[in-house]
């Protein structure tokens, strides 16, 4: 593996999928029982977001597997635009080049719910189920308040491109801004790496900035088939009112499927909710919809 200069030595491998590579890291026993969780980090993140859950995971025997998306991490860049079939299509080949033939358990944090559709829609024979954590959806996208979240967090993500290309977020690698998950080990260093880097950065600015691209793709993908097992992990307690309209945007996938599950984790962040504190409320969505996968529909 080619080293990236400042960068940590990365876990897992990097693999050509045809004049590029893409990074990813694999946990847990190779002859798992059930389908591999195949994990899909949020807006700016990549594998090492999913260092505790997958360390969770193995040790529940569950196997698992984290890329960085393309510019990301320690991927190489890819063409533009990068928005969720290009995204999509780059995992495609990942997963061939690595040799990872499923069947899956899609996993995805906030941004990723949208790419989740997407791959569901063009493998469903592979998909055995589907795990939503504090994740958006396309649908979403018709609330007036997260519309302008979304033009309000592109613009915000530029701006972080700019400073991180300028060194500026270097000073703060070692604060709470440089891993606001609460992860532990090595994939803490990469998270904070990646944090002050120029370059990963741009590149999950220019994710942001197609956010609604990708939001009608997934759209027109379609729903989750209403047998699929569905589960859905959201950060906070339930609530009313216009926060609790956006829960029920959250859970809607899991109350439209007749194999749902949801939980509310009070106390939890967006961030917090994949670290240390928090994470076994994933791996019982992830439980969750393996056994039901298990069984008859």
């Amino acid at each position: 593996m080619t080293a990236i200069a400042g960068a940590p030595t990365p876990r897992g491998h990097l693999y050509d999928i045809g004049g590029r590579r893409l990074h990813m890291v694999c946990a847990g026993p190779q002859k798992a029982d059930g389908p591999t969780v195949l994990l899909e980090a949020g807006a700016f993140g990549f594998s090492a977001d999913w260092g505790v859950v997958q360390d969770k995971l193995a040790a529940a025997g569950i196997r698992s597997c984290a890329y960085d998306r393309a510019g990301l991490g320690f991927s190489d860049p890819g063409p533009k635009p990068r928005d969720g079939l290009n995204i999509e299509h780059d995992l495609e080949k990942l997963l061939a080049a690595a040799g990872e033939k499923g069947p899956f358990i899609l996993c995805g944090h906030s941004m990723a719910g949208l790419r989740l559709r997407i791959f569901a829609a063009r493998h469903p024979g592979l998909v055995k189920g589907v795990v939503l954590v504090d994740a958006t959806t396309p649908e979403a996208m018709d609330n007036k308040v997260v519309q302008h979240f979304v033009g309000a967090f592109s613009n915000l993500s530029r701006l972080a491109a700019v400073g991180a290309g300028a060194g500026l977020f270097k000073p703060l690698v070692y604060t709470s801004f440089g891993d606001k998950i609460g992860l532990t080990g090595p994939a803490k260093a990469e998270k904070r790496w990646a944090f002050a880097s120029g370059r990963h950065n741009y590149w999950a600015a220019e994710e942001v900035r197609d956010w609604p691209r990708a939001a009608q793709q997934a759209r027109d993908a379609g729903p989750f088939p209403r047998d699929l097992p569905v589960a859905v992990i959201t950060a906070g307690a339930a609530a009313s009112g216009p926060r609790g309209a956006l829960k029920s945007l959250q859970s809607a996938p899991a109350d439209a499927s007749r194999r749902g599950y949801v939980e509310h984790v009070d106390g939890a962040a967006h961030a917090t909710l994949l670290g240390e504190a928090f994470a076994d409320a994933i791996v019982r969505g992830v439980q969750h919809v393996r056994d039901a996968a298990l069984q008859p529909a």
